[in-house]
């Protein structure tokens, strides 16, 4: 397959990722995390992977005030095509499941204000055994912009990490060339790092939006821990080429599924949005709380998250179970500061910091304002303590403005 990706190359496509798009951390729906691989339409009908199902929830999208906030993809993953081609070699939907087609689809999210993700992969076949994209990359690109569709999730199952550098770029350079502006969501680096190979991180920025760097999100504390603390090591340096155009991708977004209790959620809430992340919900907006949708729809926290300096937060240090994280923001001398509580141990801990252990040690004093219920906390002088409780498996999220 190398071969003939490198034969690809040769055919005067030489543009990397060029699509104006994820000028800030996209915004949306996700399915996977949630709904899976439900095929079963005839006993569960809401829930299976269907037309009817990413409409209902672009309904919601619509009606519940999240598109409004910036949540415009509804994202499909995977299960969702036939299990062969056409035969013209093209994919073709599950007749079954999408009896409509995905340019009906596509444009029924278009006439509410949304767009239409969908996924395909760099393999033979899909994660689940659907057809893949290998040697179909040229025909996949062109359908999909046919169906009119927004973005392109691109996974790497039933492939040889060895081929990505030049696959995936490939693919970027064909969805370029069929002028539908699609933003390209990669796998690319989270299959080189489990194979061992080094991501090229720069390379990786120039031909996708948004790429995964690690495991795939699951239902529980433990799983977005792990997600934090690789984001946090940062090995490779890999926050550093975020920013408009490209950004990291931690992996959805379970505020309001089964796992996370309500400081959890707002802890993941508010460390996606610290790290630039995609916000992509992966949880049943039909039927979720009103205190967790509250969380995905606190505007203070979605304004750092879409902050258009685009800055990915690194983690200052760890002390103990307490992590301290800083963001820089797009007006002068502004940040974004979390402290994250990983202590699960029954009772909140009191965290005593000064200005500079918090990463802003102005010569006049910082004022510090709590994000998620808009508190002020106080202001402080350089060296002088302040003392914030957090709650077990919890985060204390701020804006922190140097006084002048």
């Amino acid at each position: 397959m190398h071969q003939f990706l490198c034969l690809l190359l040769l055919c005067g496509v030489v543009h990397g990722l060029n699509n104006g798009l994820a000028r800030t951390p996209p915004m949306g729906f996700l399915s996977w995390e949630r709904f899976r691989c439900n095929l079963d339409c005839k006993t569960d009908p809401e829930n299976c992977v269907s037309e009817h199902l990413y409409k209902s929830i672009a309904d919601v999208i619509v009606a519940e005030g999240y598109r409004d906030l910036g949540y415009e993809y509804v994202n499909i993953d995977d299960c969702w095509p036939a299990e062969d081609r056409d035969s013209e070699g093209r994919l073709q939907p599950d007749p079954d499941r999408f009896p409509s087609g995905m340019k009906n689809l596509s444009q029924y999210m278009h006439s509410k204000g949304l767009k239409l993700g969908i996924y395909e992969d760099f393999g033979k076949k899909t994660c689940a055994g659907y057809p893949g994209s290998e040697f179909f990359l040229r025909t996949d690109a062109n359908t999909f912009a046919d169906w009119e569709i927004d973005l392109l999730k691109f996974d790497g199952c039933n492939s040889d990490p060895k081929d990505m550098d030049v696959g995936y770029s490939t693919m970027s350079k064909f969805l370029n060339l069929t002028t539908r502006p699609m933003l390209f969501s990669c796998e690319w680096p989270g299959y080189l790092r489990a194979v061992g190979i080094k991501p090229n991180y720069q390379a990786i920025r120039e031909n996708c939006n948004i790429w995964r760097n690690y495991n795939d999100i699951q239902d529980s504390w433990d799983s977005v821990l792990s997600i934090i603390n690789f984001y946090g090591q940062n090995k490779g340096n890999f926050a550093a080429v975020a920013g408009p155009g490209g950004f990291n991708d931690p992996d959805e977004l379970i505020v309001g599924d089964f796992g996370l209790s309500y400081y959890q959620q707002k802890a993941q809430f508010g460390m996606w949005a610290m790290l630039a992340s995609p916000l992509f919900i992966s949880a049943d907006l039909r039927n979720i709380k009103p205190e967790f949708k509250a969380i995905l729809q606190n505007k203070r926290v979605i304004a750092i998250n879409q902050d258009p300096l685009g800055a990915q937060a690194t983690r200052l240090y760890e002390a103990g179970p307490i992590q301290v994280w800083l963001k820089p923001l797009a007006v002068n001398g502004t940040y974004a500061v979390a402290i994250l509580n990983t202590d699960n141990q029954g009772m909140p801990t009191k965290v005593t910091l000064t200005p500079a252990q918090i990463g802003v040690p102005n010569p006049n004093g910082i004022n510090i304002t709590e994000t998620f219920d808009n508190v002020h906390v106080g202001a402080f002088k350089p060296g002088q303590n302040f003392t914030i409780p957090i709650n077990p498996t919890g985060i204390f999220l701020a804006s922190v403005v140097p006084l002048s």
